[in-house]
């Protein structure tokens, strides 16, 4: 028997300074490692005990762990996780599936076709999002991979019936809206995790699927998976969100991701025998 894992990464596995949620005295912090450099800089650590158990996982024969993100593919190629590379990965909210770090064009052009029939322009949805924010708030706007938007907010000053009104306006067109921290993501529905995680399911031979994520983004993962997770944090956890086959956790910030590893290899042992 063959498991996936397909594990959303910001706030699942890796986690920002900002992100760590250490609450406990500092003597007794977990030991610490960077898994991502950004211009020179340290910005994402996992504990060094889920980056052994990660490692020793990731090694197994029985086992394939796809790293699942939003993130672009350049994004993505920052982050190094210890163990053997990852033989796929899915990037851009599954816009982009990686084969041994190579975009496979095979799945580029059958998403590209079912986002020509499916959803509203890259185009009209950028200019609307660009064209509404406010100057007072909005930070940057950014297309990611030709394939969905975001904007990075001050989050505390963006009006909640501006946000309604958006995302109303963008499911009329066949798209989502999501927020993340600081971030609003406008993405294709059809854009979706759970669709190339059933891609490389189906090309791997894989039998049994385990995923873990934290945010609405992850949702459809999770859903599609035969077991997932999701941590005590994030807009998931904000939100009370629960559906079969999901266990939330109560550890929140990176202890969560050290959690998170440990099920995983329960999980995929217990699929095994």
């Amino acid at each position: 028997m063959t498991v996936l894992i397909a594990s959303d990464l910001d706030r699942t596995l890796i986690y920002s300074s900002a992100a760590l949620g250490l609450t406990m005295p500092d003597p007794e912090a977990p030991r610490l490692l960077c898994v991502e450099i950004h211009e020179g800089k340290p910005l994402s650590f996992m504990t060094e005990t889920a980056a052994a158990l990660l490692a020793e996982l990731a090694g197994r024969d029985d086992v394939v762990f796809v790293p699942t993100t939003t993130r672009t593919r350049k994004q993505y190629q920052r982050i190094r996780f210890p163990g053997p590379p990852a033989p796929y990965a899915i990037c851009a909210n599954g816009g982009q599936l990686l084969v041994d770090g190579v975009s496979d064009r095979d799945w580029r052009r059958t998403v590209a076709g079912r986002l020509a029939r499916e959803c509203a322009p890259l185009e009209e949805v950028h200019d609307r999002l660009v064209g509404t924010a406010d100057p007072a708030w909005l930070r940057k706007a950014r297309v990611a991979e030709d394939l969905f938007v975001y904007l990075v907010v001050e989050r505390a000053l963006v009006p909640d019936e501006w946000l309604k009104a958006l995302t109303e306006w963008a499911e009329a067109r066949g798209w989502t809206v999501s927020l993340q921290g600081r971030k609003i993501y406008a993405v294709p529905r059809p854009l979706t995790k759970s669709a190339a995680m059933r891609e490389v399911a189906r090309r791997t031979g894989a039998t049994h699927t385990l995923a873990a994520g934290d945010s609405l983004l992850d949702a459809d993962l999770l859903l599609a998976a035969d077991r997932a997770w999701r941590p005590g944090h994030g807009e998931l956890a904000d939100a009370g969100w629960r559906a079969p086959g999901v266990t939330a956790l109560t550890a929140a910030g990176v202890l969560a991701g050290e959690e998170i590893v440990r099920a995983f290899g329960r999980a995929s042992a217990e699929a095994g025998r």
